[in-house]
C-alpha cells in the first residue's frame, strides 16, 4: 500500500530566511578577517527594522550594519513599494563577546585537557539515502528546487511581478517498497506585484517553476495549489516577523530525518550544532555511496568541553548490508568525530555560509561543500567488513 511524505522549502526572501543569511554574512566576514574568530550571532527582522545580536570574538571589526544591508539589497528588498528595503530600514547592533565560561572548552590553550572542545552539548542527526543522485531524500530535492527556480524566474526570467518571499511543498507519494513513484500534491506560494491578476501567476508557475523541476513526477491527477489564498502582495518582514534559526527543517531533510534541535546559522564551526551535523551527513553520505545501506541516519553526541562524542548510532532502516552496530565500530576507525579534526576535514573555517543559509544545507553538492564529497568510500567498506 503506498504512502505519502510532505516537505517544505522557503526562498531567499521568506524574512526567517532573511535573518539567516544576515547571521551567515556576519559570520563569513569574521571568518574572513580571523579564522580564529567565535561567532553566535542572531537576527531578528519586521518592519523597518533589523536588529543583529549575539556573541562574537574576533581581532578583527565587522561593519555589521552594512552586511546586514548589503545582504537585503542581494535578496531583492530594494525598493520601498516592497514595505522593506535595505536603505530604509533600521539596523540596531546589540552584540558582546564570548562567555570566557565558554572559552574554557573551546580554546586550546584554556582547556585544561589541551584540546578544543565542544561548544555545548547536543545531539545531531545526519542521514542519507539513494532516492536523488545527490542522496537525499526526494521531497525535500523537489521543494527546494521549486523554491531555487522561483528566485531564478524573479530575476533572471522576465517574471518581474514576482517578489522575493516565497514557499513550496512536495507531497510525494510512495510505493510497497519505500520507493518514490510521483507528486500527488504541489503547493507554491510568491509574493508578488498587487496588478497581476490570480489566473496570469497560477499559469505562469506551473509552466516556468512547476514543470521545469517536478517534470516526470507529475501525473495526471497531481494537484496544484498556487498562491492558494488567491493572494499575496505583503510579504518579506512586514508580512511576518523573521528569527534567525526558525527554518531548521528546511535547512536539512525536510522531516524525513530526526534533527536534535539545534540551528546552524550564524554559528562558527566550534559549536557542534553546526559542524558535528555536517559531520554526520558526511558520514551517511559515505553510508549510502558504499552501498553498505540503501538509507542512513547517524546520530552523535557531545558533553560541552571535551572533544571525543559521548556516543554515536547508526540506523540503517533495515536496509544495512552489514549490521547497524559494525558500521558504528567501522565509523569510528575511519573517521574522527573530535571538533578540531571535523574542521580541519571539512574545512569549516573558509567563508562559506551565507550560500548555505537559503535551499539547505545538505546536498548541496553545487556549492563545493566538503561533507557532500565521499574520498572514504573504500576505507569504510574495509572497515564494515
Amino acid at each position: 500500500m503506498s504512502s505519502l511524505f510532505t516537505s517544505e522549502s522557503v526562498t531567499e526572501g521568506h524574512p526567517d530566511k532573511v535573518c539567516d543569511q544576515i547571521s551567515d554574512a556576519v559570520l563569513d566576514y569574521a571568518l574572513g578577517i580571523d579564522r580564529n574568530a567565535h561567532v553566535a550571532c542572531e537576527c531578528l527582522a519586521t518592519t523597518g527594522l533589523v536588529v543583529v545580536a549575539g556573541e562574537i570574538s574576533t581581532t578583527g571589526y565587522i561593519p555589521m550594519a552594512k552586511v546586514a544591508r548589503d545582504v537585503i539589497e542581494e535578496i531583492g528588498y530594494d525598493d520601498p513599494k516592497f514595505g522593506f528595503d535595505h536603505r530604509a530600514c533600521a539596523v540596531i547592533v546589540c552584540v558582546g563577546e564570548q562567555s570566557v565560561d565558554i572559552q574554557l572548552g573551546v580554546n586550546v590553550e584554556k582547556n585544561v585537557k589541551k584540546e578544543q572542545g565542544a561548544g555545548d552539548q547536543g545531539l545531531m542527526f545526519g542521514y542519507a539515502c539513494d532516492e536523488t543522485p545527490e542522496l537525499m531524500p526526494l521531497p525535500i530535492s523537489l521543494a527546494h528546487g521549486l523554491t531555487k527556480k522561483l528566485a531564478e524566474v524573479r530575476k533572471s526570467n522576465g517574471l518581474t511581478y514576482l517578489r522575493p518571499d516565497g514557499k513550496s511543498q512536495v507531497t510525494v507519494e510512495y510505493d510497497d517498497n519505500g520507493q518514490p513513484k510521483s507528486i500527488q500534491t504541489v503547493v507554491v506560494s510568491t509574493q508578488h506585484e498587487e496588478s497581476v491578476s490570480h489566473e496570469q501567476i497560477t499559469a505562469d508557475i506551473k509552466k516556468y517553476v512547476i514543470e521545469p523541476v517536478c517534470g516526470s513526477y507529475l501525473k495526471k491527477d497531481t494537484i496544484y495549489h498556487v498562491n492558494p489564498t488567491g493572494r499575496f502582495v505583503i510579504g518579506g518582514p512586514p508580512g511576518d516577523c523573521g528569527v534567525t534559526g526558525r527554518k531548521i527543517i528546511v535547512d536539512t531533510y525536510g522531516g524525513y530525518s530526526r534533527h536534535g534541535g539545534g540551528a546552524f546559522s550564524g554559528k562558527d564551526p566550534s559549536k557542534v550544532d553546526r559542524s558535528a551535523a555536517y559531520a554526520a551527513r558526511w558520514v551517511a553520505k559515505h553510508i549510502v555511496k558504499a552501498g553498505l545501506a540503501r538509507k542512513c541516519e547517524v546520530q552523535v553526541a557531545y558533553a560541552i568541553g571535551v572533544a571525543k562524542p559521548v556516543s554515536i548510532r547508526v540506523d540503517t532502516f533495515g536496509t544495512g548490508k552489514v549490521s547497524d552496530r559494525k558500521l558504528e565500530a567501522a565509523i569510528t576507525t575511519v573517521f574522527d568525530l573530535r571538533p578540531a579534526a571535523i574542521i580541519s576535514d571539512l574545512d569549516l573555517l573558509r567563508p562559506q555560509y551565507r550560500r548555505l543559509a537559503s535551499y539547505g544545507h545538505m546536498g548541496r553538492e553545487d556549492l563545493g561543500v566538503k561533507w557532500e564529497e565521499c574520498p572514504r568510500v573504500d576505507a569504510l567498506v574495509k572497515a564494515a567488513r
